[in-house]
């Protein structure tokens, strides 16, 4: 039930008591004389008498003020006629409109013990407002009562200390002892605040009853005549529906749900029925709707809430109301002015709802204020009286004033710009490593700071009504995380204008410490604050504020505020002092970089180190930069490194570009190094190293490249207006980060196509005199390169792969003339092919070295036109002559084909090369042709295998040779492990049998050996039927053979490859059938050899067969499949130690040990 308003009597009760008499002026006709009651009592009309036709404040009707005093119509009215009796209810209106308090309080007891207590004088008397003290003057008795009038603003009394209100107020706390003026202050102003969000609850009936009737009549008889049309739900129903749904959900338990469901409805009380409409009653819980579906239930329009709805008696014109069939001949002018008086009543209440709005925010303020106040001492300018005192008001509003002045007068901030040419693309891409965000609505609310009190004020009302609901529903991590993030942009706002440094510190450190463990998003909204921040603020607020925060965080616990306090230092790198910049921030890093051991904090560390790069200029911190470089590409962590080539060496690379030590310095040192390694690298070089300093100096191409360009004689003839041709897609390889593109070096697209027009005409058709930048890459830079890559070792593959691919970035990235006119003649002057450059004796001829493999796939392959292709065939071809002519090794063209090889791009290519070497004349190149295949067949297709590979080697196999012959096996194995096509297997199958079973090769002792290698290296991958049925039973019977064997050497090597092969096959599942009849007799003719020629492998062969044999006594027994594994068998704890025991008596070759162990790919 709402309380009467005690701001608004004259709204209802007085107002109806006092127009009777004031209306008289209205009615009296022009002629009458001096103005008098009219006869009878006013308060009182007799039944017979002529009610008043229209009922209007004084303040309207008689704008001279000559409108009769209460006090004189009480006179009137007690002396006009004794049977009448004025109401008690209006004694009491006179008696509190002349300020006869304590009269009516008798009053008011007398009631009380009479049982009849009067609604007016219990409103008045509990409520605090109406006894107040007040540094203004009381008004006069005569002042009228009005909406918003004298009475509202001055009917407060003077009162002792101890005197709060007169029936509410707590005795106990409060004494005349002493003066404890600011606690009561705040009982007082609480009390208010409830008091103002009642009548504006209140107010609201009427909003009501408007969203009620939303929908048009006309709309609404379309949808009851058409009944499948469903009318569309109001809000007022759908806040209904919300409150049943979330009552329902926290009945029943589902607590977690109701908290999910009153985030999603953040705009409505779920605790309050009256959110949802003040003058509709509640309907029964969802439950009782359920069960009384089948029966009609009141409906909500046919009810009316009497205790909160406006009472039609209390309104102007209530005569008419009151007995509206007396009198219905009413004037048309008389029915309009009670319609504009409405009207104005309405605009009142309109107004008096804006205006105790706006004091429920001055109130709230004030609630703040006393709370903070009574746990320290008050303020000496603090007045709470101040409203109504015109001078402290007037010199409060100029104090503000002159604040708002300053703030919006407050010069931009000025920060140190570096003495750096970088250009706005590259500058912007290397800021966007900084992970901002702002756009979100919170993540712009965060990036941009209030400058004002008015923007402050904005800002409030802008993130308040975001904090609220997530308050009332922290009760979830989630939820509370939310909360944090809300609370940022108020957290940085305040640090920002607070005038006490101490104060901002403390804020500060509640930004860093706000969310115990940030993610990456609230990590982005705090970056997003701490650069806002230091916008605002300039660069000696945030050396002094803003670093003490990332230097306490330094050592954390958590790994993502270590991540915090690294992401900030690059955010906060273009905001702050040079120096600062280049020692301190510097310093931060690089200990967090050798210390911290999360990878993630490590990349953000390198990250930030590139952007302290791109903004560093002192010359001196060289050094440092080359050494941190270093440092982090040894991180064993794969994403740091990724972040220095994506971030780190573009930016170090541009700063060293224009101190003008890219090519004098940093590249040279690099390479140095490299030629280091191979200098110290007595037992092997050290692969890790090279691919480190190899991978930096690709990282560092795009900008030497830019520098080419930027330093040519063509620089001046640049004209970026007219038709300038679009770079092709595929001119420059992909770039590892925007950072890499030589656009975003150089500036932009338009300016690059320009220079690159310019850079092609000049080599082309000018020459290079006078180019110094690009003299010292070909005359120093190239020949150091092939110079160093004419000692590393051919056989390691990394190597090659590492170099290959620089060579292969490099010239791409210098273009195809480039390539053709200054790479290719440098390397073919080198290789020229000719037996003069193999020495078979020594084999440290050019031709035999990484030379080879590293211009075929490095620079031949850069580009990829018929006349490119033609020259890397022609090139392979002359080399597989040549190094099979001259009995040279084959470790360069090996890695050449494994290199090409894996591409399959090349495998035409590849094959029309070895095509060429099946037909060649000598056998030395078709032998040399036969052991390439096996190299490429792993990763080709299966269609290509078995339209050129296998014909070909089918071809070299009807040779008259028999090394040719014994050259194609390991490609027919390979062939065997890797394609499932049945009817080439069939044909390899057919070839095989024929080298095992024709009479010409029963006595190629190479040929078995080969064989038998080759059974033992695909066995394990083959297919089982062909394991089965083709590669076990010749296995057999070359042990067999092998038992018969005079030459004592070869029945040991026969011996030797058989129990490596029967070693690999082992570990295969193999059906009963054939472990009898094949396996296992294998296995005894080989004990039978080891016996006589190697004792300790005849104790494993021993091992084996008689756990194999048990085996397959239990199998039979128990198994109906029958497969068994041998490896599977030495289980037994006995059996495995006296296995591995005899293992460890071998003396064979650490090659045959692990081949005991493979196990199936």
């Amino acid at each position: 039930m709402a309380s009467v308003n005690p701001f608004n009597l004259s709204d209802s009760e007085e107002e109806a008591e006092r127009r009777p008499n004031e209306t008289v002026d209205t009615e009296r006709s022009p002629s009458d004389g001096a103005p008098g009651p009219p006869p009878g009592n006013p308060f009182s009309p007799p039944a017979d008498a002529e009610p008043p036709s229209l009922l209007l404040s004084s303040n309207r009707t008689s704008p001279s003020g000559e409108g009769i005093s209460a006090s004189a119509a009480a006179t009137s009215a007690m002396a006009g006629s004794a049977e009448t009796r004025v109401s008690v209810d209006v004694i009491a209106a006179q008696l509190l409109r002349d300020q006869y308090i304590l009269t009516a309080l008798e009053f008011h007891t007398e009631l009380l013990e009479a049982g009849r207590e009067l609604p007016r004088l219990r409103d008045y008397f509990s409520n605090p407002g109406n006894f107040e003290r007040q540094s203004g003057t009381p008004p006069a008795k005569d002042q009228v009562l009005g909406p918003g009038g004298p009475l509202s603003k001055y009917n407060h009394l003077y009162r002792a200390g101890s005197i709060s209100t007169l029936d509410s107020l707590d005795f106990a706390r409060y004494s005349d002892d002493g003066n404890r003026e600011t606690d009561e202050r705040v009982a007082v102003l609480e009390f208010e605040l409830r008091k103002a969000k009642e009548t504006i609850q209140a107010l609201r009936a009427n909003l009501t009853q408007a969203a009620e009737s939303e929908v048009p009549s006309q709309e609404r008889k379309n949808y009851k005549s058409s009944p499948e049309i469903q009318e569309p739900i109001r809000p007022l129903e759908k806040r209904a529906l919300n409150f049943l749904v979330n009552e329902y959900l926290l009945k029943n338990e589902y607590k977690l749900s109701s908290i999910t469901f009153s985030d999603e409805n953040d705009d409505q009380d779920f605790e309050l029925w009256d959110d949802v409409g003040l003058n509709i009653p509640k309907p029964p819980d969802l439950l009782q709707l359920y069960r009384s579906c089948g029966t009609a239930l009141p409906s909500p329009r046919d009810t009316a809430d009497v205790s909160v709805g406006v009472d039609f008696v209390d309104l102007p014109g209530n005569c008419i109301a009151q007995d509206p069939l007396k009198k219905p001949d009413l004037s048309q002018q008389q029915q309009t002015e009670v319609v504009q008086e409405l009207e104005y009543q309405i605009s009142l209440l309109n107004n008096e709802k804006q205006n105790l709005a706006e004091q429920i925010k001055k109130l709230q303020c004030e609630i703040q204020t006393l709370k903070r106040t009574v746990s320290s001492p008050p303020p000496t300018t603090l007045d709470l009286g101040s409203q109504n005192t015109p001078n402290t008001s007037s010199s409060s509003a100029t104090t503000a004033c002159s604040t708002h002045s300053k703030l919006k007068n407050k010069p931009p901030v000025q920060f140190d710009q570096p003495n750096r040419k970088l250009s706005p693309a590259f500058q912007q891409a290397l800021l966007s490593f900084c992970r901002m965000c702002s756009d979100s609505r919170l993540g712009a609310e965060v990036s941009r700071i209030a400058d004002s009190e008015e923007s402050v004020m904005l800002m409030l009302g802008r993130c308040l009504p975001h904090i609220v609901p997530n308050v009332l529903l922290a009760k979830r991590e989630r939820m509370v995380a939310h909360l944090c993030q809300e609370l940022i942009p108020l957290i940085l706002c305040t640090a920002c204008l607070h005038p006490e440094p101490k104060e901002r510190d403390q804020l500060l450190h509640i930004l860093f410490n706000l969310i115990k463990r940030p993610d990456d998003e609230q990590r982005q909204m705090i970056l997003t604050g701490c650069v806002a921040f230091a916008r605002h603020v300039g660069p000696t607020r945030v050396e002094a504020e803003l670093l003490p925060q990332c230097w306490e965080q330094i050592n954390h616990k958590y790994p993502e505020r270590r991540l915090l306090v690294a992401e900030s230092c690059g955010a906060l790198a273009p905001y702050l002092p040079k120096e600062i910049r280049s020692s301190l921030v510097l310093s931060m890093l690089q200990q967090m970089l050798a210390e911290d051991k999360a990878d993630m904090v490590r990349e953000a560390v390198v990250k930030s180190l590139g952007i302290i790069m791109g903004y560093i200029d002192d010359p001196d911190k060289y050094s440092q930069g080359f050494e941190l470089m270093l440092l982090s590409l040894g991180d064993p962590s794969e994403r740091v490194v990724n972040a220095v080539h994506q971030v780190f060496i573009p930016a170090f690379a541009a700063w060293t570009t224009e101190l003008g030590t890219l090519h004098t310095a940093l590249i040279p040192s690099l390479l140095a190094r490299i030629e280091k390694l191979h200098t110290q690298g007595e037992h092997g070089l050290d692969e890790h190293k090279l691919h480190v300093f190899l991978s930096a100096l690709q990282s560092l191409i795009p900008p030497l490249f830019a520098v080419v360009l930027q330093n040519a004689p063509f620089t001046s003839r640049v004209k970026l207006h007219g038709d300038i041709p679009a770079i092709e897609v595929t001119r420059f390889p992909r770039p590892a980060s925007p950072l890499q593109d030589v656009a975003t070096i150089i500036g932009s697209r338009e300016m690059l196509s320009a220079l690159l027009q310019l850079y092609d005409h000049q080599l082309e058709h000018e020459g290079t005199t006078g180019w110094e930048s690009l003299l010292w890459v070909v005359n120093q830079l190239l020949p150091q390169l092939i110079e160093i890559v004419g000692r590393i070792n051919v056989t390691s593959s990394t190597c090659v792969h590492e170099f290959s691919r620089f060579f292969w970035r490099f010239c791409r990235t210098f273009g195809k003339i480039f390539t053709n006119t200054k790479v290719k003649p440098q390397f073919q002057e080198i290789l020229r092919l000719s037996e003069e450059n193999v020495d078979a004796s020594a084999g440290n001829g050019i031709l035999t070295k990484a030379t080879v493999p590293i211009y075929a796939t490095g620079v031949l392959t850069c580009y990829n036109q018929e006349e490119d292709r033609k020259l890397l065939v022609g090139f392979l071809e002359d080399v597989m002559t040549t190094l099979s002519l001259s009995h040279a090794p084959l470790d360069s063209l090996k890695a050449s084909f494994v290199e090409l090889g894996a591409n399959p791009v090349y495998h035409e290519l590849l094959l029309t090369v070895l095509w060429y070497g099946v037909v060649h004349t000598s056998a030395l190149v078709r032998c040399t042709a036969a052991r390439m295949f096996e190299l490429i067949l792993r990763g080709m297709s299966e269609a290509l295998v078995d339209r050129r590979a296998a014909p070909a080697l089918i071809t070299l196999c009807s040779g008259p040779e028999f090394s040719v012959r014994i050259s194609t096996i390991p490609a027919f194995g390979t062939i065997m492990e890797t394609v499932t096509q049945k009817e080439l297997l069939e044909r390899v199958k057919m070839q095989l049998a024929s080298f095992l079973e024709d009479p010409q090769y029963q006595d190629q002792h190479s040929l078995h050996m080969e064989i038998i290698r080759t059974f033992g290296r695909v066995g394990p991958n083959a297919e089982p039927r062909f394991r089965d049925e083709f590669v076990l039973p010749h296995l057999h019977k070359l042990a067999l053979a092998n038992n018969s064997q005079s030459v004592e050497n070869k029945r040991i090597d026969i011996a030797t490859q058989l129990f490596e092969a029967y070693s690999a096959l082992s570990c295969c599942f193999i059906s009963e059938e054939v472990m009898v009849n094949h396996f296992l007799p294998g296995l005894r003719c080989l004990r039978a050899d080891m016996e006589q020629l190697s004792p300790e492998h005849e104790v494993i062969l021993s091992s084996m067969i008689k756990e194999c044999e048990i085996k397959v006594e239990n199998r039979a027994m128990s198994d109906p499949q029958g497969s068994m594994s041998i490896a599977s068998s030495l289980v037994g704890e006995d059996a495995k130690t006296k296995f591995l025991s005899k293992m460890g008596q071998l003396t064979t070759s650490g090659a045959m040990l692990a081949n005991v162990f493979q196990r199936k790919k």
